[in-house]
């Protein structure tokens, strides 16, 4: 064993005292060197490959899933438009449904109306009509007689008496349309 001289001036208390040491801690060093090369390097690159293969996986299904989760909210927000402009629709055809019903049973009544109004004006009229036909008849019976007590004579032919009646009639008339 050969010392070393000067070394441990130069290094201190760690210093090597021999070259035997020195060689041997190079040789170890090596052997460290190539363990660590041949075992511990690759299963740390295999490790870390597996470590970004599973990162660069769960980035891909996170971009997935992003891209799934845009596509259903597109999809989404396509169907509420969708439904938006469908309520939309079905208010506005509400809106002229019951325009065209309001319309149509205005009409109806009115029509209704104007039938009622019809109906009772002709059914005024038929009543009028009898009641002036039995005034007439009425008046003419209590004229005919009141003139036969005035004139002194009987006023029983038909054909004057209802001549007489109409007379007095037109002039009943005549003076109530003055008024």
């Amino acid at each position: 064993m050969v010392p070393l001289e000067g070394a441990q001036d130069l290094l201190g208390p760690l210093a090597p005292h021999y070259w035997s040491e020195v060689i041997a801690g190079i040789i170890l060093m090596l052997v460290i060197f190539l363990i660590m090369w041949k075992v511990v390097v690759p299963a740390f690159e295999k490790m870390y490959e597996e470590r970004s293969n599973r990162i660069e996986g769960g980035m891909q299904r996170a971009a997935a899933a992003e891209a799934k989760a845009e596509a259903a909210l597109a999809e989404y927000n396509d169907q509420l438009n969708a439904a938006r402009e469908e309520a939309a629709r079905i208010r506005e055809d509400a809106k002229n449904q019951s325009a065209t019903i309001l319309a149509e049973a205005r009409d109806k009544a009115s029509k209704e109306s104007q039938r009622i109004l019809e109906s009772g004006r002709a059914q005024l009229e038929a009543e009028r009509s009898q009641l002036v036909q039995d005034l007439r008849g009425e008046v003419g019976g209590m004229a005919t007689t009141l003139a036969g007590k005035i004139v002194g004579e009987s006023l029983s032919d038909d054909e004057r008496a209802m001549r007489t009646i109409d007379r007095f009639l037109a002039e009943l008339e005549t003076a109530g349309s003055d008024r």
